[in-house]
């Protein structure tokens, strides 16, 4: 094969038809698809490691409630993460879908997405009081920006080099492992870092061990990936082009206007979030091996839950892992507003855990099999958009009714609409991969 730029291989080189570029591409993905298979497992067990001990709603809700006091204030924090990656995503489909090869692009979001962490990190060290707060809200919402971006690359990344039907599984074993290291890693910070104050800043520790495992996970991606060229692309269009596109988007597809809606109900659930464990810190003593246990409880549910959502999904599709997952999330959730002893808050973080993994999942592929395959980066930005505006309002909102009415009006509400959002998708989403196979 004739080697193009970037020392990448003219796929097409011989094709003279559409047809043939179909062929020559699948069969590059094909040819790939073990190195690709460990770049995309290596990149989400170490970097998705990392990411976790952020993202689990312990760690970073715990630390902005020790440094403000306040609830209000913590559901901010988190409503800035969330904003950061409601405004991006549309802008970052926008710079990628026109492009041949989008992994120079995902690396450059990649380390940006991971130096918040660090700054995250540091500023334990290097301020105090209100401009410590101040800092980590900066660099929670560069985190939200940078990963909105950073989010649609990957997954663009993903589909291009996976086939549809392989996904589930690969992101089962990933974040089986993942998810095992997280657990335990998240008991260990709980346990050696937050509780004795490793260092004066135990939160920080284990936000640079974060920094650290993700940036790893990042450097095997770009040693292992070999990326096609896809046979079809969008020509380059200014973002106000593509955003007045979106009212035909939605109407040419029925299947993923409806997920789209049920997807935003579900996700407005999330408003309850980084209360989980500040109600917990109300209910029971709330030291850091605590912290580490609960912690663990939420992450060790990725490990052995993982493999079996993304069996199911492979098998009968990713709405069915998407409802699984919402019926487990309102058990929880139900489950956590009338315990009182460790062990049951125990049980109901890992029915937590294992909620958000099946819907992370489902909610992420699902789009991919709407529509035709040039849309793809835009359907998953306009996915991810909804989404993070639902998740960065929904922390703020919870924050204010939990200051005004408690945490159990914060629970209440967080089921209801995850209860329409289950309705939803069992009575107007259709599975679409029952349809492309039909068709």
């Amino acid at each position: 094969m004739l080697r193009g730029r970037h020392g990448l291989d003219d796929i097409y080189a011989s094709a003279e038809s559409a047809e043939e570029r179909e062929l020559a591409y699948e069969a590059f993905v094909a040819r790939n698809l073990p190195r690709n298979y460990a770049g995309h497992f290596t990149h989400g067990t170490l970097g998705m490691t990392g990411f976790r001990l952020v993202n689990a709603p312990t760690f970073v809700p715990a630390y902005l409630h020790m440094l403000s006091g306040s609830d209000v204030l913590t559901g901010l924090g988190l409503a800035l993460q969330q904003f950061g990656s409601t405004i991006s995503p549309i802008a970052g489909a926008t710079a990628i879908e026109h492009r041949k090869h989008v992994l120079p692009v995902t690396m450059i979001l990649g380390t940006l997405m991971r130096v918040q962490i660090l700054f995250l990190a540091l500023a334990g060290w290097l301020l105090s009081g209100q401009s410590l707060l101040v800092a980590s809200m900066v660099f929670l919402f560069l985190l939200g920006l940078f990963s909105g971006w950073q989010g649609v690359a990957f997954q663009y990344l993903l589909a291009k080099v996976i086939p549809i039907s392989k996904r589930g599984r690969l992101q089962g074993w990933r974040n089986m492992a993942g998810g095992l290291i997280a657990a335990l890693l998240s008991y260990f910070a709980g346990r050696y870092f937050v509780g004795p104050n490793l260092w004066g800043n135990g939160y920080g520790v284990t936000f640079l061990t974060a920094f650290v495992l993700t940036s790893m996970g990042l450097l095997a991606i770009r040693i292992l990936l070999r990326e096609p060229e896809l046979p079809t692309l969008r020509p380059r269009m200014r973002t106000m082009e593509r955003l007045r596109e979106f009212p035909s988007l939605l109407r040419a597809e029925k299947g993923f206007r409806e997920f789209m809606i049920a997807r935003t109900f579900a996700i407005s659930g999330r408003m309850a979030s980084p209360f989980y464990i500040v109600f917990a810190a109300h209910t029971i003593s709330l030291s850091g091996q605590t912290i580490g246990a609960l912690s663990f409880a939420y992450l060790i549910a990725d490990t052995v839950t993982n493999l079996g959502w993304g069996h199911l999904a492979d098998k009968t599709g990713f709405r069915s892992s998407f409802v699984g997952a919402l019926i487990i999330w309102i058990a929880a959730t139900a489950l956590l507003m009338s315990v009182h002893t460790l062990p049951l808050f125990f049980i109901a973080f890992f029915g937590l855990g294992a909620a958000n993994s099946g819907y992370t999942m489902s909610a992420q592929n699902i789009v991919f099999e709407f529509g035709h395959r040039d849309e793809m980066a835009m359907r998953l930005a306009l996915s991810n958009t909804a989404e993070s505006a639902m998740a960065a309002l929904g922390p703020l909102v919870g924050g204010l009714i939990a200051a005004a009415a408690g945490y159990y009006a914060v629970f209440g509400v967080s089921m209801l609409f995850l209860a329409i959002g289950l309705t939803l998708m069992l009575t107007r989403v259709e599975e679409p991969r029952k349809r492309r196979a039909a068709g």
